[in-house]
């Protein structure tokens, strides 16, 4: 049985229950339309720093925040369109700014809520564009899918980069084994390209570094430690997987994104929208046991 329930906090969550598999999703449309906490049976699939999610002038760090309409950061926050400079902060605005419900609804196997942004003049000011973006969560069980709709309401073409950034809890990163479907990785920092076969240094203070060409449209994560393994399984829109994690945090962040960093200025792998048209995309969710 499927349940949508309201809790007003600081903010209004939206929770989707599935009764039966014991599994709760919280999604907060005005935090940035992201899902805030997902739960299984008596495990935190998803890691959140309260503090930061509390303070509303600073980006959450946990959930699962939208990355649109860049993924990563510009040389100085800057890019060029038609010749004017504009400023973008790291992984844009869709994640800061507050989406508005457009649907809600059960049906005999999920639950589902969609939510949507549209452009307005904050939006403007550092990206010319008119746009919609539709997401709609569907849930049931072990399983989420984030079904989406870019849509391009200008009168030019409307150049953008969209992405996923969920903060998957590991309390013992030792105990990680990856799957993931690409032969080099990009440290983000330095730009230096290496080999990828199964294995981070999970030494390291910080690793932020990207996965591509992709041979395929899934990916999986095995924790040892808590017995689950994550599959991720996405679009073809999503060219790049990205993973980063900090030595002494207890989340590893494995990101689906169209195109790699600063695609905006170099126009690798940058999507453009026709006026009116839209591209619909998707990324899968789900939790199994080891």
């Amino acid at each position: 049985m499927f349940e949508i329930a309201l809790k007003q906090q600081q903010y209004l969550t939206y929770i989707l229950w599935d009764q039966q598999a014991q599994s709760r999703l919280e999604i907060v449309p005005e935090r940035g339309g992201m899902v805030s906490a997902w739960r299984i049976r008596d495990q935190d699939i998803l890691y959140m720093d309260t503090e930061r999610f509390a303070n509303p002038d600073s980006s959450v760090r946990g959930g699962i925040p939208i990355l649109f309409p860049i993924c990563g950061n510009l040389p100085d926050n800057v890019y060029t369109h038609n010749g004017q400079q504009y400023t973008l902060k790291r992984h844009g605005f869709a994640r800061d700014l507050p989406w508005e419900v457009a649907e809600k609804g059960t049906q005999e196997d999920c639950a589902s809520l969609t939510l949507v942004l549209n452009s307005n003049e904050q939006t403007r000011a550092v990206y010319p564009f008119d746009f919609q973006l539709t997401f709609t969560y569907v849930f049931a069980g072990n399983t989420l899918k984030i079904q989406q709709r870019y849509t391009n309401h200008s009168a030019e073409t409307m150049p953008f980069s969209m992405g996923l950034h969920p903060y998957f809890w590991t309390p013992e990163k030792s105990q990680l084994a990856f799957d993931i479907p690409a032969s080099q990785s990009q440290d983000q920092n330095t730009g230096e390209v290496h080999p990828f076969g199964t294995t981070f240094n999970l030494s390291r203070d910080e690793i932020d570094v990207a996965l591509r060409p992709l041979s395929r449209e899934f990916a999986f994560m095995s924790d040892h430690h808590r017995g689950l393994n994550i599959t991720l399984i996405y679009s073809d829109l999503y060219s790049t997987l990205v993973f980063w994690t900090v030595k002494g945090k207890q989340y590893c962040c494995l990101e689906p994104w169209s195109s790699p960093r600063n695609a905006l200025n170099t126009g690798e792998q940058l999507l453009s929208l026709e006026p009116g048209a839209s591209y619909e995309a998707w990324v899968e969710i789900s939790v199994s046991d080891l």
